[in-house]
């Protein structure tokens, strides 16, 4: 993590909370809406949980098809149900730019039925409440920025200007947001990933060092090479400055440990060392590079002290190191 140089952002539910609300009221005796709330059980895309929680669904649907970076799928009655993007559910551009623009910046959740017209919700999602600090503390530092995303355009290039990331990217399928990953990884970058959803989990798996919030579904938890606690997203910068000032120990160490040996290992040699005194010298040597390297321990506490999400769960990693 200390080489990274690049941080590729999903936005749902990483960027912004895992807990977004249905723009207006909805009718819960609607069989439609009921049956799609039962479908969204299935998912643990935030998406999928508001309309879980607006039409209080408890009991899942059978036989869920999940369509990677797409929607959910099923048959009730003989009739086909979707619920996912609006492309994924047959919605037509001119019904999608229509609900765009009655609710700007928001987000589409879309349900098809059998031969019913295509359903489209909006859903607003909020921003992590320390996320424009976090990315001004990133820029700060020298850190390229991106948003890669398969939300809707207007959503995406609201959650841009918000945090003043001036690259990003829309309606991305998971093979889009690896493709890039490679070509960003051809050019020689250290690639750091964050996301949460099912469509993150091949860039998770593929970049140089990932994270996902606590929050992610499963698969992009297992993907991921640490998980960080809590709502903010303070913990991703922290894991950067602490790699950063951990792999400074190491080398001061490695220094400190390569001059001690350069200058007793010839006294020693030499005979003008007794037993005693090479066994004070060697653990004085340990002690040394023990405290150096507590240094960090002390630093991170603080800074724990400091801000309560720097809390880092385990690490989950499946690349082998």
């Amino acid at each position: 993590m200390a080489d990274i140089d690049t941080i590729l952002f999903d936005k749902t539910g990483t960027l912004t909370l895992a807990e977004p609300e249905l723009v207006g009221e909805i009718d819960r005796q609607d069989p439609v809406l009921v049956l799609a709330g039962r479908l969204a059980l299935a998912s643990r895309h935030p998406l999928s949980m508001a309309l879980v929680k607006a039409t209080g669904a408890l009991v899942p649907l059978a036989d869920v098809q999940e369509v990677s970076g797409a929607g959910l799928e099923t048959h009730v009655d003989g009739q086909r149900l979707r619920l996912g993007s609006p492309l994924f559910c047959g919605a037509t551009t001119e019904a999608i730019e229509a609900h765009l623009l009655a609710v700007p910046g928001a987000s589409l959740l879309a349900i098809q039925y059998g031969e019913e017209p295509v359903r489209l919700l909006a859903v607003r999602q909020k921003l992590r409440s320390d996320a424009r600090d976090v990315v001004d503390q990133l820029k700060a530092h020298g850190y390229a920025l991106e948003i890669v995303s398969g939300d809707t355009l207007p959503s995406v290039a609201e959650c841009a200007e918000a945090l003043g990331i001036e690259n990003w990217q829309a309606a991305m399928t998971p093979s889009a947001k690896i493709a890039r990953l490679e070509a960003l990884q051809s050019d020689g970058r250290k690639v750091l990933m964050v996301g949460d959803g099912l469509n993150d989990a091949p860039a998770l798996a593929g970049a140089h060092v990932s994270l996902s919030p606590v929050s992610a579904v499963h698969l992009s938890q297992a993907a991921a090479d640490a998980v960080f606690l809590g709502k903010k997203l303070q913990p991703v910068f922290d894991a950067l400055s602490l790699s950063i000032r951990a792999r400074r120990a190491i080398e001061q160490n490695l220094w400190i440990s390569t001059v001690y040996n350069i200058i007793a290992v010839p006294i020693a040699v030499a005979g003008y060392v007794t037993p005693l005194m090479a066994a004070v010298a060697m653990s004085a040597s340990s002690l040394a590079v023990t405290a150096n390297a507590l240094r960090l321990k002390w630093g991170n506490r603080a800074a724990a002290d400091a801000s309560a999400s720097t809390v880092f769960g385990p690490v989950m990693s499946t690349k082998g190191e």
